[in-house]
């Protein structure tokens, strides 16, 4: 078990020849580099200084009224206090999602989008909120197209306005924060202003991913005038300050949201959009002030007398991860182990028949029906598994056919996931618990920066092309429409309360990433720590992705035998879990820079 449980650094990806076109050119893109080691940060907590050493450590931090687990230690200061307060989880996020938007832009915040779940300790209530961005309501079928309808090149759709949707993560902000919230709003900037007016160090992680994109974040004034000042990348132990952002968070705090979707800061985001440099986008006005989140229902699967409940449609990730465990309940992964290849093989097909229902029928539910319930029933499920009954991988996989109340012929869909997003969770001292999964998609989203904060190249997770082989592609593009996502936030309970809450970044592995976590931690006894720190094995759609420069990589000869084309690369995750016993044990993923806080 010990094997698997360790990481090391990580280098650049490869392009696998496995993959659907479309995902190959995604995968070739170079994620957000992994961290390596814990940045040096001035003036934390002796708690966040016992948080990094726990990590660096391989154990779980420990506590027994309140704890947050993400991505930045800064950000969790931010939350913590607010804990410390009094404050509820609703509240510590939105400190958290303010800070993170600062010191982590690359990853995700105001101009972005999350998922949020929710457990109500008061009521055992589950909820879900879409905070995902929409299409502008101008866009047509042919937004990624190019004159003679060819799909466009990656980078010629996602860097400039074209790719911009809706931002979403404002108005989740204050959704969750008004229902579930006890402290004033205006409070939970406090520390997101002064760190953007007093100024931060620029962490070792910022400033690699800010030289690796340095071209594209060249091409626009304002992107390049933070990011590149004098024009050269920033550099790791800088400070940087971020007045714009201050002055709207300040905005933000006095009047609510609401300045955000129809006040000046509204009119600087579309103009931006509208007049990018060679890529100018829809997005209108109008589009800002119609947007709103949406309360949606829990996908709840069971898994060996656990719940596991995650995000619905417009996401991927709660189906599809629900899916994967649905198919591994017949089999005793348990007795197997973590170092088996047999455990490995179950998983990797099971997740490929997932990702084979994913890819056909899951969009946004608002737009067109969805099998939500099929894909998850027992019945369906149980017999699925049976595919996965032999010894060898599956030579092919297929999407199902899951229960529907009417018959439609989709075509698999094509869209690409970026692995840069960023990941919450929060139990406070009342006993709620949320997991929230946030993004501006791309690292550095569409590259266009308004008033000291990024904007998303959201869009870009819809099918650039409309249909394949005359039949209609159910996530392409429509006006209002939310892209399909993989972010998986997960709380898994047991006889009505929750256990673990648990979330990661990383594109579509998203939902590989959050499965294993769940399996490690349930079937095979890991503590949190050591289930978000063990080695990964991705598959997705046939080729099996080996974390190199980890234990798992010992996996590869056994499972190229079987029948898996293999391909050592980097799979930089960013879970941040907390389980729940008789106290609070955080995790944080040491590929990343995030600590988990408690008391």
């Amino acid at each position: 078990m010990q094997g698997l449980n360790r990481v090391f650094a990580i280098a650049a990806l490869a392009v696998l020849p496995g993959l659907p076109l479309a995902q190959q050119a995604a995968d070739a893109v170079a994620p957000e580099a992994a961290t390596g080691q814990d940045a040096i940060w001035p003036g934390l907590s002796d708690a966040a200084r016992t948080a990094l050493r726990a990590k660096a450590a391989g154990r779980p931090v420990e506590a027994q009224d309140w704890m947050i687990a993400a991505a930045n230690p800064l950000a969790v200061e931010a939350g913590a206090k607010v804990l410390e307060q009094g404050g509820t989880a609703a509240d510590a996020m939105v400190a958290v999602q303010a800070v993170l938007g600062l010191v982590e832009p690359q990853s995700s915040g105001l101009g972005g989008g999350a998922f949020l779940i929710w457990y109500d300790a008061a009521t055992g209530q589950v909820t879900t909120l879409d905070g995902r961005e929409t299409a502008p309501l101008s866009v047509t079928p042919q937004l990624f197209q190019d004159d003679a309808g060819e799909p466009l090149k990656f980078f010629d759709a996602v860097v400039g306005g074209l790719s911009v949707g809706t931002p979403g993560t404002p108005a989740l902000l204050a959704e969750a924060q008004g229902r579930w919230g006890n402290r004033p709003w205006p409070g939970l900037f406090t520390d997101a202003i002064r760190l953007a007016e007093s100024g931060f160090k620029v962490s070792p992680r910022l400033a690699a991913l800010v030289a690796g994109d340095r071209d594209r974040l060249a091409r626009f004034d304002a992107t390049a005038g933070y990011f590149l000042p004098g024009g050269a990348p920033v550099e790791a132990g800088q400070i940087l300050r971020n007045p714009a952002y201050a002055e709207v968070l300040k905005s933000i705090s006095d009047q609510g949201v609401a300045v955000f979707y129809s006040g000046e800061v509204a009119r600087d985001v579309t103009q931006v959009v509208q007049t990018a440099p060679g890529n100018p986008g829809q997005l209108s006005p109008l589009d800002l002030a119609i947007y709103r989140v949406i309360e949606r229902d829990p996908v709840c699967v069971d898994y060996r007398g656990y719940d596991v409940c995650g995000m619905g449609p417009p996401s991927s990730g709660g189906l599809a991860v629900g899916q994967i465990l649905g198919l591994l309940r017949p089999y005793d992964l348990a007795a197997l182990g973590p170092e088996n290849s047999e455990s490995w093989r179950l998983i990797g097909d099971a997740s490929r028949l997932a990702f084979a229902d994913r890819g056909r029928y899951v969009a946004d539910s608002d737009f067109l029906p969805v099998p939500i319930e099929g894909m998850v029933d027992s019945e369906y499920l149980n017999n699925r598994s049976k595919l996965l009954g032999g010894d060898d991988a599956l030579p092919e996989v297929a999407p199902g056919d899951p229960t529907f109340d009417h018959a439609l012929n989709w075509a698999d869909d094509e869209a690409i996931e970026f692995p840069s997003t960023s990941h919450i969770s929060i139990v406070d001292g009342y006993g709620n618990a949320m997991s929230m999964t946030t993004t501006i998609e791309n690292a550095f989203g569409s590259r266009l920066m308004v008033r000291g904060f990024l904007l998303n190249n959201e869009l870009t997770d819809f099918s650039f092309r409309t249909h394949r082989d005359g039949r209609p592609i159910a996530n392409a593009v429509a006006p209002g429409k939310r892209p399909r996502s993989s972010m998986a936030p997960t709380i898994v309970l047991k006889d009505g309360k929750p256990v673990l809450v648990i979330g990661s970044p990383g594109g579509s592995r998203i939902i590989g990433y959050v499965a294993e976590a769940i399996i490690a931690h349930i079937d095979w006894g890991m503590d949190v720590q050591q289930a978000v720190a063990m080695g990964h094995l991705v598959n997705r759609f046939g080729t099996y992705d080996v974390e190199e420069g980890s234990p798992a990589a010992t996996l590869a000869a056994p499972l190229e035998a079987m029948g898996y084309e293999v391909k050592a690369r980097a799979l930089n995750s960013g879970l941040h879990a907390i389980a729940i016993g008789e106290g609070l044990r955080g995790g944080a993923d040491p590929r990343r820079e995030g600590i988990a806080i408690g008391r």
